[in-house]
């Protein structure tokens, strides 16, 4: 019998080998992060208006396609203000910018995804609309409800920013993932 290993396998287990010394040098911010989160973040997550922003996103594109979606990302990626404000001008946005600014400079940024990785509310622009081809929501959402994933530090404007996503889960059952922005400098 031959063993066949997949490329998802393959990929997992050279990863196995190569996290541990890059986790240590990369992410000496996470536990900072993830403690903050824990306290400051995840209490709101289960908030009426993020729980209903983000059922009625999966609902509008359950139907979707992947040429519905690239179609989506493509006019976002227009700035087509319309499908921007969507996202920027409703009530889990304006909920998402008091939370923002209740932080006190620590959380930069926050956007909250649907089941599909589309973009549902945010407090800032992204640069695209659909964020399931990225490690934000793939390893938060989908790795299920009580995920935390923080990623490394990137310098934006003069400050250190680690984005760290979180699963949003409904019952027990995962439905989308917030993303925030977090200056690690301010929780020192």
């Amino acid at each position: 019998m031959k063993f066949r290993m997949t490329l998802a396998a393959a990929a997992a287990a050279s990863l196995m080998f190569a996290a541990p010394a890059f986790a240590q040098d990369e992410l000496a911010h996470a536990p900072a992060v993830t403690a903050y989160v824990k306290k400051n973040v995840q209490p709101w997550l289960s908030d009426p208006v993020i729980v209903a922003a983000v059922i009625a996103s999966n609902k509008a594109h359950a139907r979707l396609m992947q040429t519905d979606i690239d179609a989506l990302d493509q006019k976002w990626k227009d700035k087509d203000q319309a499908l921007r404000d969507s996202t920027m001008k409703n009530p889990a946005a304006a909920f998402l910018v008091k939370k923002k600014e209740a932080s006190g400079g620590v959380i930069t940024e926050a956007f909250v995804m649907d089941d599909r990785g589309l973009n549902v509310a945010q407090t800032d622009g992204t640069s695209d609309m659909w964020q399931a081809d990225e490690a934000k929501w793939q390893k938060s959402y989908a790795a299920g409800p009580g995920t935390i994933f923080v990623d490394k530090v990137e310098e934006d404007g003069g400050k250190k920013i680690a984005q760290v996503s979180v699963t949003i889960s409904d019952k027990d059952v995962a439905i989308g993932a917030i993303t925030l922005g977090i200056d690690v400098d301010k929780l020192k």
